[in-house]
């Protein structure tokens, strides 16, 4: 099973990128962010077409996320992140596919930091770890896929000194991702690649691509009946260069088939008059 998270960007300016992409590398499973459409804007169609379904959860201009799922209709479980009945943006979506619960999510940016903006990244945050526990308490195999716009460890970015002070990078949110992880979550790439730089995102300016500067924003997060099923793990940089490409390129997975118990062996027994 191939799960992946791409941030689109805009899905309909970048509609050819993502079918051309769903069509090289044919996910199972994919999670979407920042569609930057409303509800009646996406485009279900388009991808039906092209062999998927999906639940979506939109928003006119910015944010926005879905989850698709090849050959099959994702079940929705939850469309907005509980803890605060008055947040208005699109950014958490939750299906059963497969047998799998995939949560998408799309984590604010924060900037400027410190400021309201940062406050609500923080609040987000502390929210996602409080339903993120929840998931592990049901024992469902779970995956939190999506742009967590943050870079964990100094691997995860180009030149690190530079971000000190920006809020994908600060102490705060590194911390709340760590937190996030000590719930007993596996970093899907980083466990498979302990030691390599791999990033997921390259900026428009300053020929961020061409020099691969680039950021590891873009996380999947395996609950641990997940983790004991991770077969590889990468990243599809190359799309990133792509004609009207995202900023971000996918992630994905792969996960081998759920491991059956063994049956014990029943003890043989005696025959009679055996000595």
């Amino acid at each position: 099973m191939k799960i992946a998270t791409f941030n689109v960007n805009g899905i309909n300016g970048r509609l050819p990128v993502l079918l051309g992409w769903l069509a090289e590398a044919e996910p199972d499973v994919v999670c979407l962010q920042e569609l930057k459409a409303p509800d009646e804007k996406f485009p279900r169609r388009a991808l039906e077409a092209a062999g998927y379904g999906a639940v979506w959860h939109g928003q006119k201009s910015w944010n926005g996320v879905a989850i698709l799922a090849r050959g099959a209709e994702p079940l929705e479980t939850r469309r907005a992140l509980p803890g605060d009945s008055d947040d208005s943006h699109s950014r958490y979506i939750e299906a059963a596919v497969r047998g799998v619960l995939v949560a998408c999510l799309y984590l604010p940016n924060g900037n400027p930091a410190p400021g309201p903006k940062f406050a609500y990244k923080l609040a987000w945050f502390e929210r996602l770890i409080a339903h993120a526990a929840d998931l592990l308490g049901s024992t469902a195999p779970v995956v939190l896929a999506g742009d967590f716009n943050v870079m964990p460890t100094d691997l995860d970015v180009y030149k690190p000194e530079r971000w000190e002070g920006d809020a994908l990078f600060r102490p705060e949110v590194r911390d709340a991702y760590q937190r996030l992880l000590a719930q007993g979550w596996t970093d899907a790439v980083r466990s498979l690649h302990p030691g390599e730089r791999i990033y997921t995102f390259w900026d428009y300016f300053r020929n961020a691509w061409g020099r691969n500067a680039g950021l590891r924003l873009d996380h999947l997060l395996l609950s641990p009946s997940l983790a004991d099923r991770l077969a590889a793990a990468g990243v599809d940089r190359d799309v990133r260069g792509w004609e009207k490409a995202s900023d971000h390129a996918p992630a994905w997975i792969e996960l081998g088939e759920p491991r059956r118990p063994q049956a014990g062996r029943r003890a043989r027994r005696p025959r009679a008059g055996a000595d």
